[in-house]
């Protein structure tokens, strides 16, 4: 059974619920986060930052292949034993990683991480703990100096998440350019153009995110907003941010602010250029201003662990400061872990920069405690 459906409005139609067969009740909770499909007898779930197996099940491997391929063609993708794995998204903006024999051995396999309906403002991530007031200024007034952010984190750290609230203080005046492998952004200014990436199929060309960033150059973008940098995009990315395109945001698989530093060189390389590794240093440390550290605590939050300034090249090594960092300060009854993000107590570079624009410094940073 295939469902073909292009339009996202049509998400909640009848023939596309009933494609989603099993999953359907899962689709529609909105408590939570993640779905795990380890073949047709065993589904798990994240609720709360915590995995738990559900009692859904499938009558066998083709029920959970049909399921499969309706997702994957409602979005105009194809799953089939010749393109075995597909990346995708479900008609609510929901990401989907599905792969079928042969390179899943034994069935079908679905991962679906669930799509907010109202995206999270930054206010949300204050209550759930994953920043607090004064680094949320802190990152707002970087957003507004025009820095080029990079939010690093390991898989499921609230990266994407983040950047979406971030994308959400650049101004109304800017025209934004939006590149994603599958789009889930969901920006709430006017002006922003969406560019998707397209995987080979029927003998077309793949259209991938490096192509997308080549191509947003010619758009006039204000600001450049990659969902993902994993291949090598990344140094045409950098040079964008070197030309004249501040302001633009990115993630990236990380565990620290060095090891993103890191990541970037090895993605540049993947890239097949051949440039000395001091040449790709210099366009890292010209190109990024901050890096954001998220990470997922053993409790299940998501965290923002560090903010760190990265500043210049000091002979062959990048230098960087870290402005704050979280203090765990134990467990409470339910397990949960107790910290605060805590200034490093160090001035930014950052401040000079606010200063040239004309607007107030973050709280933490200033003598006044006047709020952005």
């Amino acid at each position: 059974m295939i469902v073909q459906l292009h339009d996202a409005t049509e998400s909640q139609s009848p023939a596309y619920l009933e494609a989603l067969g099993p999953l359907r009740p899962l689709i529609e909770d909105d408590s939570l986060t993640e779905i795990m499909v380890n073949g047709p007898g065993l589904v798990y779930v994240e609720r709360g930052g915590r995995l738990e197996e559900t009692g859904v099940r499938f009558g066998d491997a083709e029920e959970l292949l049909a399921v499969i391929e309706a997702i994957v063609a409602a979005v105009g993708r194809r799953i089939d034993p010749q393109n075995p794995i597909c990346d995708a998204r479900l008609l609510d903006g929901s990401r989907v990683a599905a792969s079928i024999p042969p390179v899943a051995v034994n069935g079908p396999l679905l991962t679906i991480r669930k799509f907010a309906k109202d995206p999270l403002r930054i206010e949300d991530l204050i209550t759930l703990g994953t920043l607090d007031e004064p680094c949320a200024e802190l990152l707002c007034a970087a957003v507004l100096a025009r820095c080029n952010i990079i939010v690093s984190g390991g898989t499921g750290s609230g990266k994407t998440t983040l950047l979406n609230v971030l994308s959400g203080f650049i101004p109304s005046t800017d025209r934004i350019v939006t590149i994603e492998d599958a789009a889930e952004l969901q920006l709430r200014q006017r002006h922003v153009c969406t560019l998707e990436a397209r995987p080979a199929r029927d003998g077309d060309d793949a259209v991938s995110i490096r192509d997308l960033v080549h191509h947003s150059l010619r758009m006039r973008p204000d600001r450049i907003v990659v969902g993902e940098c994993r291949g090598g995009e990344a140094l045409d990315m950098l040079q964008a941010m070197n030309t004249g395109h501040d302001g633009s945001l990115t993630t990236i698989h990380a565990n620290s602010p060095r090891d993103c530093v890191s990541r970037l060189e090895t993605l540049v390389l993947m890239g097949g250029v051949e440039l000395p590794l001091r040449a790709i240093r210099q366009q890292i440390a010209g190109a990024i201003d901050v890096i954001v550290q998220l990470s997922r605590l053993r409790d299940g939050s998501r965290r923002v662990t560090s903010v760190t300034e990265v500043l210049r090249m000091e002979g062959d090594t990048i230098t960087m400061q870290e402005l704050v960092q979280f203090q765990a300060r134990g467990v409470d009854e339910q397990g949960r872990i107790i910290g605060a993000l805590e200034p490093v107590g160090v001035r930014p570079e950052l401040l000079g920069t606010l200063a040239a624009m004309g607007l107030p410094l973050p709280s933490m940073f200033s003598a006044s405690g006047r709020r952005l």
